[in-house]
């Protein structure tokens, strides 16, 4: 049992472990409700940066980007990754190579990984634009969502599956009826992690993008107004696509919590 004295330390250095993460967070929230136009000093609340960010045009098209990025790329990754672990589990003699080389893109520095797509499409002569980000999504989304699936494969019980085929269901139907029914929590949660990293990536964006306003995203718009410096209309921006952030990953943790029927 922990002494009173220890626990309290514990709780110290807690404490300030969280206050070095989210104080700097806490003050970006509060001051995007500063009314005068400074970003670091508080002259009243208001909510007009908000409002500001709805009438800006160059902001509403890169969210829109983001959101048809993030989309399209999160369906490709979530069925791609979801395939690719149910793949690996059945090929668990080389599972720990085929891991190896599948989860690689999660560990690449991204701007290792940026230079060497734009190589890549640079030598296919592919014209960059919102279709190059979104394969370059898919390439490094794909690995989380086999990463997450392969969690709930760890313990499924592949017995429900030759006792489903020995009563007669095809393949179809027991993938259908018995496989997607448990893995569903995972393949959500898993297609939640790839939303959320979608949303926020820039780097590898910012590579494959191509020359052009068209395929700007949201954090390349941010990147493109924070050299004139931060403004409270910056704030709320990052203020929104955080809360964009919190609320996917609380989903994709809640969802991915429980654990297998049975268990």
């Amino acid at each position: 049992m922990v002494e009173r004295g220890t626990f309290r330390l514990m709780l110290l250095i807690l404490g300030v472990v969280f206050a070095f993460l989210y104080v700097p967070i806490s003050v970006l929230v509060g001051l995007s409700f500063n009314e005068g136009g400074l970003p670091t000093a508080w002259t009243g609340f208001s909510t007009k940066w908000y409002s500001a960010l709805w009438q800006n045009s160059d902001i509403l098209r890169a969210a829109g980007n983001t959101l048809f990025v993030a989309l399209i790329s999160t369906v490709l990754a979530t069925v791609l990754g979801t395939l690719l672990a149910v793949g690996v589990e059945l090929r668990r003699r080389n599972g720990k190579w085929l891991e190896t080389v599948i989860f690689a893109p999660m560990i690449i520095p991204d701007i290792v990984l940026a230079i060497a797509l734009l190589s890549f499409f640079s030598l296919l002569g592919v014209q960059m634009g919102l279709h190059t980000i979104i394969m370059a999504h898919v390439v490094f989304n794909l690995a989380f969502v086999c990463a997450v699936v392969r969690a709930r494969l760890k313990g499924f019980d592949w017995s429900i599956v030759e006792a489903s085929v020995d009563l007669g269901a095809s393949m179809a139907t027991t993938l259908r009826r018995v496989v997607l029914p448990v893995l569903a929590p995972a393949i959500m949660a898993g297609a939640l992690l790839a939303f959320t990293l979608s949303v926020d990536e820039f780097i590898i964006a910012f590579f494959t993008a191509g020359a052009g306003r068209a395929s700007i995203t949201l954090p390349m718009q941010i990147f493109a107004m924070i050299r004139f410096g931060v403004t409270p209309e910056i704030n709320a921006l990052a203020t929104l696509v955080m809360a964009v952030s919190v609320v996917a990953l609380a989903l994709s943790q809640r969802l991915n919590k429980g654990g297998l029927p049975g268990q």
